[in-house]
């Protein structure tokens, strides 16, 4: 099975939320999370370094599975600081970080499309003392579902 796996230092960031401005006199969308260009390349450059270790770009079906940790707040109760990891139930929304990551694959051109992508697995952590990031996985799938 072919498979690329690498991990993404840095503050997740979401894709999706947009806001209508006017330029020129015409209204155009833009991304509203602060950062996410800055994020998306990040991933890009993590991901097209796995490209050229496979020698190429992974075919589908594809299957994905990212874990996005961010850092615990003080906020959390002694219990939850205590056991040192948890589960982000805040923003940003899960999809939006999944959106960012799958268009930063494609833009390295270590998948042709994230339409390729059939089956994804993903979560959002809160840990105490661990770097905030991304692992992903993304594997070929060989198998019929």
């Amino acid at each position: 099975m072919t498979a690329a796996t690498f991990t993404v230092p840095g503050l997740p960031r979401p894709q999706g939320s947009k806001k209508a401005v006017t330029r020129g006199g015409k209204t155009v969308l833009i991304e509203t999370a602060a950062g996410l260009s800055d994020w998306r390349t990040a991933v890009a450059r993590a991901a097209a370094t796995e490209r050229e270790r496979l020698g190429g770009r992974l075919l589908g079906p594809l299957s994905l599975t990212v874990v996005f940790t961010f850092p615990m707040p003080p906020s959390r109760g002694p219990k939850a600081r205590a056991a040192g990891i948890g589960w982000k139930t805040t923003t940003p929304d899960l999809d939006k970080l999944v959106r960012a990551v799958g268009d930063a694959l494609k833009v390295s051109g270590l998948i042709e499309d994230d339409a390729r992508l059939a089956a994804i697995h993903a979560s959002k952590i809160e840990t105490v003392g661990a770097l905030a990031g991304v692992a992903v996985d993304v594997h070929e799938i060989t198998v019929a579902p």
